[in-house]
């Protein structure tokens, strides 16, 4: 039987968990909600998933490659609520004191750090498990790789898991495709611009006819 690696999108569960959550603190008077509800969530799924190991992606503030080839990366983005902010060494601290792997590196996102471990781990005949909100990350999704991504609301958290299959059946493109889609349509959130008038819909329709730009 495979042995199973579970990681987390840190910064991304957080900030779910944080707009899923109403403000909560604790007696110091220390925000607590995004914390809440990021432990909530990966308990769970490490009751449900029973991982051999367990490791936490971070995002760092210095400048990934991304922001030195194109300055204008992420430039329309709101900087993070304080409320949030201060909670992320907190969810360290805490995530330390559980003995669960911490991941970061100075000029690479989170993203990176999961793709590329993600991809490791399958040449290396795990299971691999990788939560967070970035639909970006279905582009790694394999047989052996699962994306799932967590919706969280005040009356609980929604999951929605996807192989390379479910990729195909949602998308109607192969997760390598998918690449080509987002290349095409941009990305709004991350201020990375496609061609000009083609969506998600039109965007599936010509790599499904060319397989790719």
């Amino acid at each position: 039987m495979k042995k199973k690696i579970l990681l987390f999108d840190g910064l991304s569960i957080a900030n779910r968990a944080f707009y899923g959550i109403p403000l909560l603190t604790n007696k110091e008077g220390r925000y607590t909600n995004a914390v809440y509800g990021f432990l909530n969530i990966m308990i769970s799924m490490i009751e449900k998933e029973k991982p051999d190991l367990v490791g936490v992606a971070f995002d760092v503030s210095a400048p990934t490659f991304r922001h030195i080839q194109n300055v204008e990366y992420k430039g329309t983005r709101k900087g993070m609520p304080q409320e949030l902010r201060e909670q992320i060494p907190l969810l360290k601290e805490v995530l330390a004191l559980m003995n669960v792997h911490i991941l970061q590196k100075e000029g690479f996102e989170a993203d990176d750090i999961l793709g590329t471990l993600a991809k490791a781990g399958e040449r290396d005949g795990y299971n691999m498990v990788v939560v967070s909100g970035d639909r970006d990350l279905l582009q790694i999704t394999s047989e052996d790789i699962e994306l799932k991504i967590p919706k969280t609301k005040q009356q609980g958290t929604e999951i929605e898991s996807y192989f390379a299959k479910d990729v195909v059946e949602k998308y109607e493109v192969s997760p390598l495709e998918f690449i080509d889609v987002k290349g095409l349509m941009g990305d709004a959130s991350d201020n990375i611009k496609g061609v000009p008038g083609i969506g998600e819909k039109t965007a599936i329709k010509l790599i499904k006819h060319y397989q790719s730009i």
